[in-house]
């Protein structure tokens, strides 16, 4: 089993643009991604430490209905 590791936020748009969501576009705070009707925020920080990244997942899993495993996420 994979192991969850920290991901560069350019990688973690990448991977989620992949996945089809599209952005990053500008907000009042935070840039954000769109899925349909939904948002996704995405912090600023070059690098997402393990706990942030499981965070923004569990609010893509929502937006996107489907669950994202570790080595899912490895092979985008």
């Amino acid at each position: 089993m994979d192991r969850w590791k920290p991901c560069k936020r350019r990688e973690f748009i990448r991977k989620l643009r992949k996945i089809g969501f599209s952005g990053p576009f500008s907000g009042a705070r935070h840039q954000f991604l769109i899925y349909g009707s939904h948002r996704l925020a995405i912090p600023s920080n070059p690098e997402y430490s393990v706990s942030q990244l499981k965070m923004m997942l569990r609010e893509a899993e929502i937006i996107l209905g489907t669950s994202i495993t570790a080595q899912e996420w490895e092979r985008l």
